[in-house]
């Protein structure tokens, strides 16, 4: 959060620098999407009779990776629970599969459709040692997208996945893009190890293949770790669904630590994580306001100094809190500096814009109102200027 809370100063210093005022500087920062590269087609022999003939045809019938993710989209949903949210898919036009960890101790769960309308589920079987639990619709409705079932023994090593979820339990329609990078045993537990990138809200989401068939229910993303992750063989869920034994005739590279053991520590959730994440995140964003506001002070005292014939009415925490307040300031500003004093306007109010979009962020995070309260007092912040 160092670059976040300089890039405050800079646009401070920017926007009160000169005699006529500078404006205001945003920095947006951007990344742009990078564009599937599809594989080149083999010319026909007839027409390329150089080429190899055992150079390997490219296969054929495969959809694009764009049809895919839009064939398997409205199948994902978001799981609102008391505690957190998750991901899920539907496998048949009323059940859906997630992790066993995004619903342990509900006995229903709310469901977010890609299109934001909502539909209740019930937990209708789980496997706490699998991290594996099915859901059934309440009420059914009509005919619902859902994803074809893959399995494990079509799984291959360096073969392309993707995921989709929801990140953090914000992002809804979230896809990210990897690799399996091995099949593993953690004890009875088949797991397909990929370097997907996953964030908490991803679990219970599908792992898919480039046939758009789901292979792993995501799972586990090792915080501190780079690419990492783990996703539960769509066996064992399918075992489940149809009352089965759950362990798999199987023979994968074992570890030497049970699923559970991975699993996050007892009494944290998911949402116990994202609002770990959150405040520690809101923590760094007001250390940064209260360096841009420190800043603000001195600047508005040598404006009340040099650059303004009146005076101010009130007692402030922060003396710029009196641009925010109607019939604090009065006077004008002396004559030819007026474009300083809509600059600090200005800047001041990029200030508030600011600790709003932080306020937000904390609010999706679900941290404590209490906890903000007590950040926001550390910092000297908490004044109702800022709403």
């Amino acid at each position: 959060m160092r670059s976040w809370g300089q890039g405050l100063l800079l646009l401070l210093a920017v926007t009160l620098a000169g005699a006529g005022g500078a404006g205001l500087v945003l920095w947006v920062q951007g990344r742009r999407a990078a564009t599937p590269v599809q594989a080149p087609v083999a010319t026909p022999a007839d027409l390329a009779p150089q080429a190899p003939p055992e150079a390997p045809e490219p296969a054929a019938g495969l959809p694009s990776t764009e049809d895919v993710i839009a064939r398997a989209m409205p199948a994902v949903v978001l799981v609102e629970t008391s505690s957190g949210r998750g991901s899920a898919f539907f496998v048949d036009r009323d059940r859906l599969i997630t992790a066993h960890h995004v619903v342990v101790g509900q006995s229903y769960v709310k469901l977010r459709l890609s299109d934001n309308s909502a539909l209740d589920a019930r937990i209708l079987a789980t496997a706490p040692d699998f991290d594996l639990a099915v859901l059934r619709l309440m009420q059914p409705g009509p005919d619902r997208a859902f994803l074809p079932l893959g399995t494990l023994q079509d799984v291959r090593q360096g073969q392309e996945v993707f995921a989709i979820g929801a990140p953090l339990g914000v992002f809804q329609n979230t896809v990210t893009r990897g690799i399996v990078s091995s099949l593993r045993q953690i004890d009875k537990v088949v797991v397909l190890q990929t370097d997907t990138a996953l964030n908490p809200g991803n679990s219970g989401g599908p792992l898919i293949d480039r046939a758009g068939r789901v292979i792993g229910i995501n799972t586990i993303s090792f915080r501190g770790s780079q690419g990492l992750n783990f996703a539960v063989a769509i066996d064992h869920a399918k075992a489940l669904m149809e009352g089965r034994s759950l362990q798999l005739a199987f023979d994968p590279p074992a570890t030497g630590e049970g699923m559970k053991s991975l699993m996050p520590r007892a009494g944290a959730s998911e949402a116990d994580r994202i609002r770990e994440e959150g405040t520690r995140r809101y923590a760094a964003q007001l250390a940064a306001l209260a360096q841009a506001s420190d800043q603000m002070e001195s600047t508005f005292r040598t404006f009340l100094a040099y650059y303004w014939d009146g005076k101010v009415v009130g007692s402030f925490d922060r003396n710029f809190y009196a641009l925010w307040e109607k019939g604090a300031l009065q006077g004008r500003p002396v004559q030819g500096y007026e474009a300083r004093a809509e600059a600090l306007h200005r800047a001041a109010d990029q200030l508030r814009g600011q600790f709003r979009e932080a306020e937000e962020q904390a609010r999706r995070a679900d941290i404590f109102p209490g906890t903000r309260r007590e950040l926001r007092q550390r910092y000297r912040l908490d004044a109702r200027e800022w709403d």
